[in-house]
């Protein structure tokens, strides 16, 4: 299996437990890799035989700005799932990232992998 993959993707949200965090809309950063079969693509060269990962990026920012989480772990298992779903990868690793939520930490985050690679 190939992999495509985006690295530091940042989507807008609203996240967080603490009531604050629920008036303000927050940067995550998101690393994802989702397998693939390039071989068709690379064929025809032609986008429509691959994953777009143009589209991919656009719709989960679309995803997690139009939606709300107290959890990284909520927003990451339903964007998991939106890729699995919608774009059909039988495999994914997405790392999700949240700067400044501990003062003494960098960022703090959650890597979920979902599917079989093969």
């Amino acid at each position: 299996m190939d992999i495509i993959f985006i690295r530091e993707l940042r989507i807008e949200t609203t996240i967080g437990v603490h009531p604050w965090e629920r008036q303000i809309r927050q940067t995550l950063i998101l690393d994802l890799e989702l397998g693939a079969d390039t071989r068709p693509a690379a064929v025809t060269d032609c986008l429509d035989d691959t994953l777009n990962y143009q589209a991919v990026a656009q719709r989960v920012s679309e995803f997690a700005a139009a939606n709300a989480f107290q959890l990284v772990e909520t927003l990451g298992e339903r964007i998991a799932e939106l890729l699995r779903q919608e774009f059909g990868t039988p495999w994914l690793r997405l790392t999700v990232r949240k700067p400044g939520a501990v003062r003494s930490a960098r960022e703090v985050g959650i890597i979920i992998e979902r599917g079989c690679r093969d």
